[in-house]
């Protein structure tokens, strides 16, 4: 029974889980035993019917507003959710809580470009340097939080805000009377 404990404390990414289910059915693909690879493929669409049965009637027990919705600010549940058209929040809702979630980043959405998966974003304010490896630092944190929260996007381009005014500093001449 501890295998069972420390499986269920280990944190899943759901990411590496799907990697993971796509590495195996491809294996299982390439032996050359078709009716063995379409085995394994009608039961992973079983049990995901299972499971997305079983987040649907979890949903449905929660009241709206109670302690179930902090549910969907965690990453996995998130994830799970939109994998299984659960989710109750629309997309533009789902990108401003991925990148609320960006550290030090204000980020502001331009647009998203459904047909190839695009999100442009906006680095708002004065944040970094500009130089080229702030902004791939900027467009990875956002390409990690958007992954679980809405994975139809599927690449992030981060655009350099304004530039903000130089700060003009006045003072005294040294020696001045004063």
């Amino acid at each position: 029974m501890s295998g069972t404990t420390t499986a269920a404390r280990r944190p899943v990414n759901a990411e590496q889980a799907g990697r993971r289910i796509e590495e195996v059915l491809d294996r299982l693909a390439a032996a050359g035993d078709p009716a063995v690879a379409e085995a394994a493929e009608e039961l992973v669409r079983c049990l995901m019917d299972f499971y997305g049965a079983g987040l649907a009637r979890v949903l449905e027990l929660l009241p709206p507003d109670g302690p179930g919705a902090a549910l969907l600010g965690d990453e996995l549940v998130a994830g799970l959710l939109v994998l299984h058209e659960l989710h109750p929040e629309d997309r533009a809702t789902r990108i401003g809580r991925a990148l609320a979630s960006v550290r030090d980043q204000n980020l502001k959405v331009e647009e998203f470009d459904e047909p190839s998966g695009t999100l442009r974003l906006r680095a708002a304010g004065g944040s970094g340097c500009g130089c080229a490896a702030t902004a791939d630092a900027m467009r990875q944190a956002a390409e990690d939080a958007l992954t679980c929260f809405v994975p139809e996007v599927t690449a992030v381009e981060v655009r350099a805000g304004a530039k903000e005014p130089a700060l003009l500093q006045i003072g005294t001449r040294p020696g001045a009377g004063g």
